[in-house]
């Protein structure tokens, strides 16, 4: 199942993750058609996600020739009616879920828009696969979407496996990520939708979140400001580049689940989930310690900026966990592929976006 002249469903496309995974389909694959929808809300600054959007159009006209086409319509996964005409009027073959409200901490007091966009909006989502068979058409041949390092909570044993038990969320965030993937799991057994389900590890990099500890390092730090480290330093990352998740993505978008029958004569869900991330956790403070020097290279922070001033070591925070740490061995084994874009590299990139974004 080749990606080149698919109609593919981004939701979130204005968002990270989206932006990136839809620029990399025009690039790479020929006659492909992107279909993207985001609500473009204010969680954070809407003027990137019009600037992600900006560089996806861009994109899709340069690969004009190449049979390449992105549409977009403004919208909210919540919104049925609106779901509903989207596959009507362009019946994608895949769809990948990457619209939903992320963020731990904001989860803690703000829980109705987690409620509306990760759980109604999923479901949504669901039903709308569910009928693309209707009358019988071929419908969607994979669903792919997105979860979260956060189901594992404060899991003891590390790596963290998909084969661990993750039935103690320590927040609404993990609780409807956690919900998404019980959700999938049920409509690929009753309606044998081949869902695959992917679990991010902690996804930097350009024109990223800046609600995400990177991007508000930065900004306190340019402003000569105290930046806070949870847990006394002592937290480790599994920091994940957005080209590795990008890489890891489209090759699950290509091979999704066979359906097949058990031995009861019923139908087996054809059904996966892995995690996607680095495998190599980063202690927090390193990590900071790493994103200074990338700066002060890029020439966002002076040459004689002192990080040591402006850190403040402080206990950990609600909802938040000690460790994040990815056994990414089952994607390497059934994909070919592990996630490898070292840190430094990483940050350096992001560092050099910074100062040509915000024209320091």
């Amino acid at each position: 199942m080749a990606l080149d002249n698919k109609t593919i469903l981004v939701t979130g496309a204005a968002g990270f993750i989206g932006a990136f995974l839809s620029e990399a389909l025009l690039r790479e694959h020929v006659g492909v058609h992107v279909v993207g929808i985001d609500s473009m809300n204010d969680y954070y600054e809407v003027s990137l996600k019009e600037y992600r959007l900006e560089r996806i159009e861009k994109l899709a006209a340069e690969r004009a020739q190449a049979g390449c086409r992105f549409s977009f319509v403004r919208g909210n996964l919540a919104d049925r009616p609106t779901l509903d005409a989207l596959f009507a009027a362009y019946e994608p073959e895949i769809v990948v879920n990457l619209a939903a409200q992320a963020g731990v901490r904001y989860s803690i007091d703000h829980p109705d828009v987690y409620i509306e966009s990760n759980l109604i909006g999923f479901y949504n989502l669901l039903e709308a696969c569910r009928h693309s068979y209707d009358g019988g058409k071929p419908g969607v041949a994979h669903l792919v979407y997105a979860s979260s390092s956060s189901v594992y909570g404060n899991n003891k044993k590390v790596p963290y496996s998909t084969d661990d038990k993750v039935d103690n969320p320590i927040s609404l965030y993990a609780a409807t990520k956690k919900s998404d993937e019980l959700l999938a799991h049920a409509y690929a057994k009753l309606y044998e939708i081949p869902s695959t389900g992917l679990r991010f590890f902690t996804v930097y990099g350009p024109a990223g979140r800046p609600d995400m500890a990177y991007f508000g390092f930065t900004n306190k730090l340019r402003a000569g400001q105290t930046i806070q480290i949870f847990n006394y330093g002592n937290c480790k990352r599994d920091f994940t580049y957005i080209d590795d998740i990008v890489e890891g993505i489209q090759r699950v978008m290509d091979k999704p689940p066979a359906r097949a029958k058990g031995e009861d004569g019923l139908p087996v869900p054809p059904y996966r989930l892995y995690n996607i991330g680095n495998s190599h956790p980063e202690n927090l403070l390193d990590f900071v310690r790493i994103l200074s020097e990338e700066l002060i290279a890029a020439g966002v922070l002076p040459p004689d900026y002192d990080f040591e001033a402006h850190k403040q070591l402080v206990p950990m925070q609600p909802g938040d966990v000690e460790v994040t740490y990815a056994d990414a061995a089952p994607l390497e084994r059934d994909f070919g592929f592990k996630p490898d874009t070292p840190l430094r590299e990483g940050l350096r990139r992001f560092a050099r976006w910074y100062k040509e974004y915000y024209k320091v």
